[in-house]
């Protein structure tokens, strides 16, 4: 990479960070706006819940799609396609007047702004030396920490005082920045040979099927997933271009460092669903009052992301696990101890979880960049997007039958006295655990100097 462009990653930085910002709103606002649209169409539920389904399906296509895509086509042409189908898609859903067609805008939408997840992760690692990447990655968790915090807020607004077609407005808003990312993206192309499309169909339709699976508690459609994706191994283990090459799956810290992202991500999407699910239930918050009392965690995560990034770079990547983990596990025994307290002490608690979130979401994507050789950082890491994808959606799965079911009878912390809230608590105590048991798997395979010095081979 020459100097001008290293030059120019600080100048992407700032692009993206704009971008995510609107790409993660638009992810978030409409789960605000799902009454409001039902209500109009006469919708029931589960129609209803196809409105975030569809988007949820193809954006995890799309992020693993991009991804390899990124390793033979220029960034800037996979952006500018993006962008464009994304833009479509929302002035499909601005103009609707009918169900099929916010469907159709929410796919579309889905299947270009999946460029996003790839294009975050290949800009710090191809625009940024090793030692300055955890600061690139850092920058860019603001515009998602950013756009997390302004989606439900800005939803309310304009759901309270106008339709709610005006969120796909704002969901054109991404458009204008793609002549600056024309601008400042290089003209190389990647050095990936042709393109197995029938692998790349297998390994879609099998994700499309286990999200279904997940999503309508569907044994019939998980089975279909499994089988699709026992054909998509044997593809890629018989084709002389495969679309994900076995290799990858072989290397040790890639594959372990995909297990750990698995696993905190999941902690991640959990906090994430059940806050405001307890706010609701045990506070008896309104949607208004939930948004305010998360806002400040949102806010705290986006100013402190790039101390995060700097720290991995200055103190290695561990160290900044080892803090994202402390932060995560006491928001955890917080929460399972105090829930159900003034909203005031929750959002305080909810500060450390988040930040250890972001803390933890630039240290894995950091960790696992370095063990990716060149001509596979694209497939690599839209894999890792991918997965993180998957894991949020089991996470928040099996949170939902566990919220299901009601109310606990006993409890797993002995301090916690509130029996209605002895379902969270339990929750969070295991939650807490799991996390724990996630730092000691780093620690054994990138936590010692030999293990560092064996990721950055």
């Amino acid at each position: 990479m020459v100097g001008s462009e290293f030059k120019n990653g600080d100048k992407l930085l700032r692009v993206l960070v704009v971008t995510l910002i609107f790409s993660v709103m638009n992810g978030t606002m409409f789960n605000v706006a799902l009454p409001a649209i039902g209500e109009e169409f006469n919708l029931i539920p589960s129609q209803v819940s196809w409105i975030m389904t569809s988007y949820m399906v193809l954006y995890a296509i799309g992020s693993i799609v991009f991804g390899k895509l990124a390793d033979k086509y220029r960034l800037k042409d996979l952006l500018t396609y993006g962008l464009i189908v994304f833009a479509l898609g929302s002035l499909i859903g601005l103009l609707a007047t009918e169900y099929w067609m916010i469907i159709a805008g929410r796919i579309l939408q889905a299947a270009g702004a999946s460029v996003l997840p790839a294009t975050a992760m290949i800009i710090p690692i191809r625009y940024f030396s090793p030692e300055k990447r955890g600061r690139a990655l850092g920058t860019s968790a603001i515009g998602l920490a950013l756009g997390s915090a302004m989606g439900p807020v800005v939803a309310g607004l304009i759901t309270s005082i106008g339709n709610w077609r005006l969120l796909f407005v704002i969901s054109l808003l991404p458009l204008l920045t793609l002549p600056f990312f024309r601008k400042y993206l290089d003209h190389s192309k990647g050095t990936a040979g042709k393109i197995d499309f029938i692998g790349g169909g297998l390994l879609a339709a099998a994700v499309a099927f286990f999200l279904l699976a997940i999503t309508q508690s569907s044994g019939l459609l998980f089975a279909a997933g499994i089988v699709l994706l026992v054909l998509f191994i044997i593809r890629i283990r018989t084709t002389d271009n495969p679309f994900i090459q076995p290799r990858l799956f072989r290397n040790k810290n890639y594959s372990i460092g995909l297990f750990i992202a698995f696993i905190t991500t999941a902690m991640s999407f959990s906090l994430t669903f059940m806050s405001p699910q307890f706010l609701t239930a045990l506070n008896h918050l309104s949607p208004s009052s939930i948004g305010f009392v998360l806002f400040p965690a949102a806010i705290a995560s986006a100013i402190m992301g790039r101390r995060g990034g700097k720290l991995a770079d200055e103190r290695g990547n561990f160290t900044l696990v080892s803090i994202a983990a402390l932060l995560i596990f006491s928001c955890f025994v917080l929460l399972s101890t105090f829930i159900g307290v003034s909203p005031y002490v929750i959002a305080l608690i909810l500060i450390a979880g988040n930040v250890g979130q972001t803390f933890m979401q630039i240290a894995m994507s950091n960790t696992i960049s370095r063990t990716l050789p060149k001509e596979e950082t694209g497939v690599g890491m839209g894999l890792l997007s991918m997965i993180n994808f998957i894991s949020g959606a089991i996470a928040m799965s099996l949170i939902g039958k566990l919220l299901d079911k009601g109310s606990s009878s006993f409890h797993l912390n002995p301090i916690v006295t509130n029996s209605t809230a002895y379902v969270y608590s339990n929750i969070f105590v295991v939650l807490s655990i799991v996390i724990v048991v996630a730092i000691v798997i780093y620690r054994l395979q990138f936590g010692t100097a030999k293990a560092v010095a064996r990721a950055n081979q």
